[in-house]
């Protein structure tokens, strides 16, 4: 049963979604404010509280109703589901939009990959080849390919990590070695295990009718040196999918492929003239609403499972299961 328009439309008023978080939550730790999610740490413990807000174009858009309970619980579905390749850091989930993780030391690169030349934003794969570049973070790219077209074999692209509010930079291997923030072992065995995870994740969605196109993965050292995936895994903001039925059809027509993630608000904001300068114009309720019908679409779509969103106020909700409400 899909979620009902009246729910959707009641949580895009006051309250109804999960913006901010109030100086009473400053209690569980240290804090740190990504883009979504507001991390606290405390000891080798990190508790991770995943807002509402949506961001393209390394900029906070504002907020989509119910995302924050939609990601969280994608991003343990596939940590559960990939844990036998790689180990993370989830301990549990106390609340629909909270994660307890073991405290790890970020790796200071996000590790790309790629199956398809596409991307609307101006530092995308496909904007590169289409100004006419033919190598791309250090891998050459054949004369000839069209937009949406599968590469010839999944890359692997890493980005630096932008502090909040910058823009984060695809490079080579090599400038992140000449840069220092990693060493070339690391990055290999990096590389051949994110290859596999990507590789396991289009399996996945592929069985249930879905294309994985591109995701990120961050990755972190736990207090006893141990390397796991962190932050989160396959979820529509670190991934684009789209339907598998009719992408050949859409390339055919040169048209682009149905897709199931936030890049539906990418091409929304792409189509007002916005790509990522200066403040986004607003997003409409009927474009969130409309987002996250598309979230709970590949959630469902992708585990196999029913979504049942808590409608109680998201920021009461989440005091109370962090026992300081």
């Amino acid at each position: 049963m899909p979620v009902r328009d009246e729910d959707l439309r009641r949580a895009c008023g006051p309250g109804g979604t999960l913006v901010e978080l109030d100086d009473r939550f400053e209690r569980i730790g240290a804090r740190y404010s990504g883009k979504v999610r507001e991390n606290f740490t405390r000891g080798d413990e990190r508790i991770i509280v995943v807002t509402d807000r949506v961001s393209a174009f390394d900029v906070v858009l504002g907020t989509i109703p119910f995302k924050g309970q939609l990601l969280n619980a994608m991003a343990a579905y596939w940590f559960d589901q990939t844990s036998h390749i790689f180990p993370n850091h989830v301990k549990d989930v106390p609340d629909p939009q909270v994660m307890r993780a073991v405290e790890c030391t970020p790796i200071p690169v996000e590790m790309v990959v790629r199956g398809y030349l596409t991307g609307v934003s101006e530092t995308s794969i496909w904007r590169a080849y289409e100004r006419g570049e033919r190598t791309f973070c250090g891998h050459r790219l054949p004369e000839g390919l069209a937009k949406h077209e599968k590469l010839p074999e999944n890359i692997v692209t890493p980005s630096t990590k932008a502090p909040k509010g910058e823009h984060d930079e695809s490079v080579s291997k090599d400038v992140l070695f000449e840069r220092g923030l990693i060493d070339p072992e690391t990055f290999e065995v990096l590389e051949a295990k994110v290859l596999e995870l990507f590789a396991f994740g289009q399996a996945k969605a592929a069985e249930r009718g879905f294309i994985l196109v591109d995701t990120k993965y961050e990755i972190g050292r736990t207090p006893s040196g141990e390397i796991v995936l962190i932050d989160e895994i396959h979820t529509p903001d670190s991934s684009r999918y789209w339907y598998a039925d009719s992408y050949e059809t859409a390339m055919r027509k040169g048209e682009d492929p149905r897709a199931l993630d936030k890049e539906f608000v990418r091409r929304h904001l792409v189509a007002q003239g916005y790509r990522g300068n200066g403040p986004p114009p607003p997003l409409s309720d009927e474009v969130r609403c409309e987002a996250a019908r598309r979230y709970v679409e590949i959630y469902e779509g992708l585990t196999g499972e029913t979504f049942q969103p808590n409608l109680e106020p998201p920021a009461e909700r989440i005091a109370r299961a962090l026992g300081i409400a």
